[in-house]
């Protein structure tokens, strides 16, 4: 079941970002104060969970580009290393498309690591119809780039 995040969701959300993204703790410092912001009602951003039988297995955060009219960012998206593989993942960018596009999205952009270790997601955002749209060299850090896709949801 694909629905819209709760607060008690926050300790398997930390979860999922260490297990599937290896998140550090002073990553999942910022990822939790996001998680609060959105939750006291500071954020136009929306988390959304996939969640089975009462066990969160995924998650996807997206937002609103400030001073861009239509264009919105999924900064997020995760499910738990021993459920990958399972179209799990493609529901949920689905319905972060769905639930995006509800709310005037009409662009959506993705930005991962140009790794090797990342092979896999690229992968998986083309799968679902993203272009390559950017690669800033270095961005992360030397010899990690930095690339964007881009989906257009409407015209």
């Amino acid at each position: 079941m694909i629905r819209l995040a709760c607060p008690d969701d926050t300790p398997a959300f930390l979860s999922i970002a260490k297990e599937a993204n290896g998140f550090e703790p002073e990553e999942l410092d910022v990822f939790r104060n996001t998680l609060s912001d959105y939750f006291a009602g500071k954020s136009s951003a929306f988390w959304v969970t996939d969640d089975d039988e009462g066990m969160v297995v995924g998650v996807a955060y997206c937002e609103p580009e400030r001073m861009a009219r239509g264009t919105w960012n999924l900064l997020f998206i995760a499910i738990h290393p021993d459920l990958q593989g399972c179209g799990r993942g493609t529901a949920l960018i689905r319905a972060v498309e769905e639930i995006a596009t509800e709310r005037g999205a009409r662009l959506l952009l993705v930005e991962t690591s140009g790794t090797p270790d990342f092979d896999r997601t690229r992968t998986f955002y083309r799968k679902c119809q993203y272009e390559e749209e950017a690669r800033i060299r270095e961005f992360y850090a030397a010899g990690d780039d930095k690339i964007v896709f881009r989906k257009l949801l409407r015209s």
